[in-house]
């Protein structure tokens, strides 16, 4: 890099956003639409360089619009809405569960306990959520909170996690 592009793009460090931007808009010829300070001094910093230097040569730009031109514009395609009944089979990658329950839950009318800094923690399972010192809750993250003080993963706090 030549000593003038260094310099000026050592000063384009200590100039304010309005600034920068009446430079972008000498070095680039449109307005700039950016706010953003580090932003306009690496975009300006590297237009100073590229006419300095002569920008990219003529291969590769070539090559930059070769490859702009293969390239698709949607890499997913978009998914398909499907109205699906009741009676219609569930897709081939997901289980059924009984009941709809998770397979790492005792059934409802068991008890989890827990040792939590010299206390045991006792959850009662129900058709519905969780019961926990008479009061109900749908989660055991949010019986794990209670507990805890802090937002917690339920099953790793209860040990319930799938064993592999």
């Amino acid at each position: 890099m030549k000593t003038t592009v260094a310099n000026e793009v050592a000063r384009l460090e200590k100039m304010s956003v309005n600034q920068l931007a009446k430079r972008f808009e000498e070095v680039f010829g449109e307005q700039c639409r950016s706010r953003h300070k580090r932003y306009l001094i690496r975009r300006i910093a590297w237009r100073l360089q590229a006419d300095a230097e002569g920008g990219l040569t003529d291969r590769a730009r070539q090559r930059a619009e070769e490859l702009a031109n293969d390239a698709e514009i949607r890499v997913t395609p978009p998914r398909e809405k499907k109205n699906r009944t009741a009676d219609d089979e569930a897709p081939a990658d997901t289980i059924p569960l009984a009941g709809g329950r998770d397979t790492r839950l005792p059934p409802p009318g068991n008890c989890i306990e827990r040792e939590y800094k010299g206390r045991t923690i006792r959850v009662l399972v129900i058709a519905d959520g969780f019961e926990y010192e008479g009061e109900r809750y749908k989660s055991l993250s949010a019986i794990a909170k209670a507990v805890t003080g802090s937002h917690m993963n339920g099953f790793l706090f209860f040990r319930l996690w799938r064993g592999k």
